[in-house]
């Protein structure tokens, strides 16, 4: 086994050409980041107003698909605000995943629901069609006012599906399946910007895609979000309470509800114009690496995730299925050590103090997962 992990270890280290320390996943600047950054700062327009956040939007808009797209300060806001637009509120529930970053339970926990856990499909690592119409027939009820959980009385109010490493959860038939039920369909995208299912782009299925372009991800803007939409109307009110429900006037200082300061400021955005220029060669880029990844580990006992049938992914993090948590764990001590970055997938939200309350479907393939996927360096490669 030693063995094996060792030429795991050199076989990355030769794909990135370096015998130094290896993150998991770092970004890259080679287009007109800092023009554009020189030019925000000369104009003085560094903060929530300015040309680049205004182009940022139309750039993801018209990337994605979208008919509308609202920059935010981060994923996580641009989660809560769409939530807050469905109808989430502290009176109600929210079904995602238990596999995920905390952000998604975070958005929720804004809003003052709580998420309800149903499992997730083992090679999207993304919530599972069938498990969540399992769920919705056996634990729910259909009332004039919507959907509601038949053990504990509360609306379901949304669904949140996130699509894991940028690999799409099967989409389509989850939103088949919240139509069916009159649930709101919300995506976490934080993670999929470049990723497609069946030709349409992650975040274009529900009322609203929220993507994240933290410092780790596909492209960033150092930190921000964004949501996409295809409402008007719904895009309008995002535009406006995360602009502090400022009503426009050339002087006047009025707010006509509780808003919030969720304004992704201009300079942010004119690193993310730039990134998005480079779109395209990055996505190619990790494409290579992800297929270098897949021909080395078919020669090896560790299975390396691909794309489903039907999906397009982006590749934002590489990951490996061990034999078993032992396994797992050997992996991550070999490959630290040898200072090559590797990190086990996140523990489950359904086992974090602040969520141990919460309702869960049966959740076996999460388990599965969380003993045995490894994330794997994926930055791209200069």
């Amino acid at each position: 086994m030693a063995a094996m992990f060792s030429d795991v270890i050199d076989f990355i280290r030769e794909v990135y050409g370096t015998d130094t320390f290896l993150p998991l996943h770092e970004p890259v600047f080679f287009g007109n980041e800092k023009k554009y950054l020189i030019e925000c700062i000369d104009s003085t327009f560094v903060s929530s107003v300015g040309k680049f956040v205004d182009q940022f939007e139309v750039m993801v808009a018209e990337y994605t698909g979208a008919k509308y797209a609202i920059a935010t300060v981060n994923g996580t806001a641009a989660l809560q605000i769409a939530l807050e637009l469905v109808g989430v509120d502290n009176e109600s529930e929210v079904i995602t995943q238990p596999l995920s970053f905390i952000a998604t339970c975070n958005a929720i926990s804004y809003c003052g629901a709580k998420p309800v856990f149903v499992d997730v499909d083992r090679d999207t690592m993304g919530l599972s069609p069938e498990s969540l119409l399992l769920f919705l027939k056996k634990q729910t009820e259909q009332l004039k006012d919507g959907c509601f959980n038949k053990t504990t009385g509360k609306k379901i109010a949304a669904v949140v599906p996130m699509h894991t490493f940028g690999h799409p959860c099967r989409i389509d038939e989850i939103a088949v399946i919240c139509d069916q039920y009159n649930i709101p369909l919300v995506e976490d995208a934080a993670e999929s910007l470049g990723s497609y299912y069946k030709g349409r782009h992650t975040g274009s299925f529900g009322q609203f895609g929220a993507f994240s372009f933290n410092g780790n991800k596909t492209i960033t803007t150092g930190g921000g979000g964004m949501l996409v939409t295809n409402d008007e109307t719904l895009a309008k009110r995002a535009k406006h309470i995360t602009t502090t429900a400022k009503v426009p006037h050339p002087y006047e200082f009025i707010h006509d509800e509780i808003g919030y300061n969720y304004r992704l400021p201009n300079i942010n955005a004119a690193l993310g114009c730039a990134q998005m220029e480079s779109l395209e060669v990055i996505l190619n880029n990790k494409k290579e690496l992800a297929l270098s990844y897949e021909s080395f580990f078919e020669s090896t006992n560790i299975d390396f995730v691909v794309e489903t049938a039907g999906s397009k992914a982006n590749y934002w993090l590489n990951a490996v299925k061990l034999k078993d948590k032992k396994e797992r764990d050997k992996f991550l001590e070999s490959t630290n050590t040898a200072g090559v970055m590797t990190r086990p997938i996140w523990q489950l939200m359904n086992k974090l103090e602040m969520f141990k309350s919460c309702q869960s479907g049966d959740l076996h393939n999460a388990y599965w997962l969380e003993e045995r996927v490894v994330n794997i360096p994926s930055g791209v490669r200069l």
